[in-house]
């Protein structure tokens, strides 16, 4: 069974850094396009980042220029690298990606978040 398990999310202050992980796991033929998202209490989830499999990472305007997103393809990792961390950055950060499973079609898989809190 395919998951995606983040990790690396904790506390910060203001202006320090944090890097998360996302792993997926399973029998799996290939990752499409992998992002992440975040979501902070009484908001929408926000997309943050997105690593395609080919082409140019992109980014949200809230993030460019402080945030790094890359990947392992042999590790099936995606990582976001945060920098210059800011109080707004405060949420759970979620892992995104279209997966091929071995046994199964194409689908879209959420990974369960991982808390980042940024103080001032």
């Amino acid at each position: 069974q395919v998951q995606l398990v983040e990790s690396g999310g904790g506390l910060a202050q203001a202006g320090g850094s944090l890097r998360l992980s996302c792993v997926a796991s399973g029998s799996i033929v290939r990752i499409n396009d992998m992002e992440w998202y975040r979501q902070t209490p009484g908001k929408q989830r926000e997309w943050v980042a997105r690593s395609p499999t080919a082409g140019t990472e992109t980014y949200a305007a809230s993030v460019r220029g402080r945030f790094t997103i890359s990947r392992d393809n042999a590790k099936n990792t995606m990582y976001l690298q945060m920098n210059s961390l800011q109080p707004e950055d405060t949420g759970v950060y979620f892992c995104h990606a279209g997966i091929r499973p071995v046994s199964g079609l194409f689908r879209f898989y959420w990974g369960q978040g991982t808390q980042v809190t940024v103080s001032s």
